[in-house]
């Protein structure tokens, strides 16, 4: 017997290996009732219908904002969405997820200024998914994921171990990158030398 399964597909319409869907945690909804008392509290004074609609004019742009933070990353055979941004399999580099403490390092203190960011602030872990298209400058893409587990492992990836040595918690940037930025500063300040000289 022969089984005719629908399987779904994902960008480049193959086969999708893994896909999450990022939603507002039970806390951030606790936002709605919060923002409709808040927007009550505004107009109540005035009159009880117009803090009412006020209320609920509030509560209702909450829920609208939640929904719409919502976004999917999926990793088919051929390639990775992250939110908007899609990119094939083959520029995908070293992928690493992130918990704890290393998340949030990964977050602020050791963020590149280049990269995609894919975050949601109710979702602590993350994954770095380094790129390698040389026409992109974008060194990697930083993705909140509650999964970091299995993202990573989607992609090939392994999660970040902190007991490594500190040679490896240097930041993974690309060398041709690093030479593309030098290169291109370089340019800039014998564009500006010509000017002065002028």
């Amino acid at each position: 017997m022969t089984e005719n399964v629908d399987k779904p597909v994902g960008p480049g319409g193959s086969p999708i290996v893994y896909q999450e869907t990022l939603r507002p945690t039970w806390p951030m909804w606790l936002m709605v009732p919060l923002g409709a008392a808040l927007g009550w509290l505004t107009l109540a004074p005035l009159s009880t219908g117009w803090g009412i609609a006020s209320g609920i004019v509030v509560a209702a742009v909450v829920v609208f904002v939640l929904l719409a933070s919502q976004s999917d990353i999926t990793v088919t055979t051929t390639h990775l969405q992250v939110g908007r941004a899609t990119i094939e399999r083959k520029y995908v580099g070293t992928v690493t997820g992130f918990r704890g403490d290393d998340a949030f390092e990964q977050r602020g203190p050791k963020l590149h200024g280049l990269a995609y960011l894919h975050l949601r602030s109710w979702i602590k872990p993350v994954a770095r998914i380094q790129i390698e298209d040389e026409r992109d400058r974008t060194p990697y893409w930083l993705t909140s994921t509650a999964q970091p587990e299995k993202l990573v492992d989607a992609l090939g990836g392994t999660m970040y171990v902190s007991d490594q040595s500190s040679e490896a918690d240097d930041e993974d940037i690309p060398q041709w990158l690093i030479d593309a930025e030098r290169a291109q500063l370089e340019a800039e300040q014998a564009e500006k030398r010509r000017e002065q000289q002028q």
